[in-house]
């Protein structure tokens, strides 16, 4: 997927990116920005948000997703506000929208907790304790 990264000052830089979808953590979705390589940074939020974001301005934080549907039909932005900065992602809403309907086969939204291996996530909270 293309990916259109704007930072203040600097004019929009194409990169490539990639959405990815785990049913081991069933309400995120992740999408990672720039080649697969050590050096690539990946982006985990709500697989809801980007849903909602679809339709209508959703989020609210570090994260949100604007349709733009007014400017471009088929636009869809990502604002990111890390502790470092601000960054706007543009990419294509249809291809979000394929991703999306591709992970609802998976696992249907209202089904996450069914997925979910209470087990391990009860060991990964504990084990930072040791």
């Amino acid at each position: 997927m293309d990916v259109h990264v704007t930072v203040p000052g600097a004019p929009p830089v194409p990169l490539p990116g990639e959405l990815r979808y785990d049913r081991a953590d069933p309400y995120a979705v992740c999408l990672s920005l720039g080649r697969p390589t050590p050096f690539s940074v990946d982006w985990f939020f709500a697989r809801s948000l980007l849903a909602e974001g679809l339709r209508r301005p959703a989020g609210i934080g570090d994260i949100v997703v604007i349709p733009q549907r007014h400017r471009h039909p088929d636009a869809l932005r990502i604002l990111l506000r890390p502790r470092a900065g601000v960054a706007l992602l543009d990419v294509k809403a249809s291809a979000v929208g394929a991703f999306l309907r591709q992970t609802e086969v998976m696992v249907p939204p209202g089904t996450e907790h069914r997925h979910l291996d209470m087990d391990d996530v009860v060991a990964r909270l504990t084990a930072g304790g040791e």
